[in-house]
């Protein structure tokens, strides 16, 4: 249990890939973590914020605020409480409100608020990964510090086979645990 007592910030937008979502989710959790799951509007198309609540046993949050109460969903107390962000899969579309400031979800606004390391794990077609747009704003966000993790090279959901498709989940976990580790010994 090597992230244990973490605190991460699963962010998770409307790609194909959004099923590996709750591969990681296990492995995040197996490992010790503690996984708040924030979802885009469109990511509850690929698979159901239920299952995800499952899986980490808290409420999935989407929206800025409960549509029959008023329960307000801070994104900044939810910026400070993260130990890390993660956003698997990312899209394009993600990717370009992150490197831009464009908040008009709950996810975004999380993510300029959060005071923690960011890792970002893009998720889409070839030519979309390539494209000058995707590769600029890729290169902000890592100016900015956030740690891009690089999608893998393979069969993508067109039939298409290139660089695009999102690092398997116990990839990315890996990842993290050496992050943290590396962190704990600097």
């Amino acid at each position: 249990m090597q992230l244990q007592g973490k605190k991460i910030i699963l962010c998770v937008t409307g790609s194909i890939a959004a099923y590996k979502a709750a591969y990681l989710l296990r492995g995040l959790l197996k490992q010790g973590a503690e996984v708040q799951v924030v979802m885009t509007p469109s990511a509850k198309e690929f698979i159901s914020p239920l299952t995800l609540s499952t899986l980490s046993g808290r409420p999935v949050l989407s929206e800025f605020f409960t549509r029959n109460d008023g329960l307000w969903n801070s994104h900044v107390d939810l910026g400070l409480w993260a130990d890390l962000l993660l956003v698997a899969p990312a899209t394009t579309a993600t990717i370009g409100k992150m490197a831009n400031g464009v908040c008009d979800n709950l996810l975004v606004t999380t993510y300029l608020s959060a005071k923690c390391p960011v890792m970002v794990a893009p998720a889409m077609d070839l030519d979309m990964f390539q494209h000058p747009s995707t590769q600029r704003n890729i290169g902000l966000l890592k100016s900015y510090g956030n740690i891009i993790i690089e999608p893998g090279t393979g069969e993508l959901a067109s039939g298409l086979s290139g660089k695009g498709r999102m690092e398997e989940p116990e990839v990315i976990v890996d990842m993290i645990v050496d992050f943290f580790a590396e962190k704990k010994n600097c």
